[in-house]
């Protein structure tokens, strides 16, 4: 992946090491989260976050109409189907 995609936190995989599911336009595809927990935000508490996602990392917390506007854009200008490609091969590697 080249650029920070928006993508929603819809599952926690491993609390131990911060790693959660995110979807990204009905891609899913595990990531690491420990860029967006806190002391303030555990991880359990990620789950529905939308973030922004960047070669495997969830890089900062966005709220959902910021996720529909980038997605929208990024549709525009054709990067979403180049970015969910590299996300479904990264996991058939």
């Amino acid at each position: 992946m080249c650029l920070g995609i928006p993508g929603q936190i819809v599952a926690i995989s491993d609390p131990d090491s911060a790693l959660g599911i995110v979807d990204v336009s009905d891609v899913r595809r595990e990531i690491n989260l420990v860029c967006v927990v806190s002391d303030d935000h555990p991880i359990e508490a990620c789950v529905g976050d939308w973030v922004l996602v960047h070669v495997g990392f969830a890089m900062s917390r966005i709220d959902e109409r910021e996720a529909a506007a980038t997605l929208k854009i990024l549709e525009e200008l054709g990067e979403v189907d180049p970015e969910l490609d590299a996300m479904r091969m990264a996991d058939h590697a």
